[in-house]
């Protein structure tokens, strides 16, 4: 197993969208990025810790590379978006890679230039050395598992979900 963690505004979609996928186990939503030991929730979500959310898990590389991993995660948000996605703004809610070692950087780099070829705009896509990874809260985990009609997942969290789905159906657990 070899571990990942991404970037790509709230936590709560990256989650959902990157539990749902063959070979990665462990999705836990939390913070990296950043110079604050430990922070909870609230002070990231106020700013001035430098953290991004992220989702953090294990995968499989014989049944998930981390190129495709990263085809996912480059059409799940909007990689042309400094410090927000849609309604979310802030520095914790830029996208971001965070590798662990030169083949992910590699594997990154090479995402990223593809991601180009499908968005406009460029793509600002941070591309940095995995750092501490801090778990958030544990009301966090499943959010969106355990809280589908709440109206920021239903209206935010629920399309991303569907598309990732629809668009990676090849690599998506069947559903439970």
């Amino acid at each position: 197993m070899k571990k990942a963690t991404l970037a790509g505004g709230c936590f709560w979609c990256t989650e959902a969208v990157f539990k749902d996928l063959i070979g990665v186990e462990g999705v836990q939503p939390g913070f990296m990025g950043g110079h604050v030991e430990r922070p909870s929730y609230q002070e990231v979500c106020a700013g001035g810790t430098g953290h991004a959310e992220v989702a953090h898990f294990s995968y499989d590389p014989a049944l998930i590379s981390f190129s495709d991993i990263l085809d996912v995660f480059f059409t799940m948000h909007d990689p042309t978006q400094i410090n927000r996605q849609g309604n979310d703004v802030g520095e914790h809610y830029r996208s971001a890679v965070f590798f662990y070692d030169a083949e992910q950087e590699r594997d990154a780099l090479a995402a990223a230039k593809r991601a180009a070829d499908i968005w406009d705009g460029t793509v600002v896509t941070q591309i940095v050395p995995a750092g501490p990874f801090w778990a958030a809260e544990n009301y966090h985990v499943d959010y969106f598992a355990n809280n589908p009609d709440q109206p920021y997942c239903a209206a935010v969290v629920a399309p991303k979900v569907v598309k990732a789905r629809k668009m990676w159906a090849s690599k998506m657990k069947p559903k439970r």
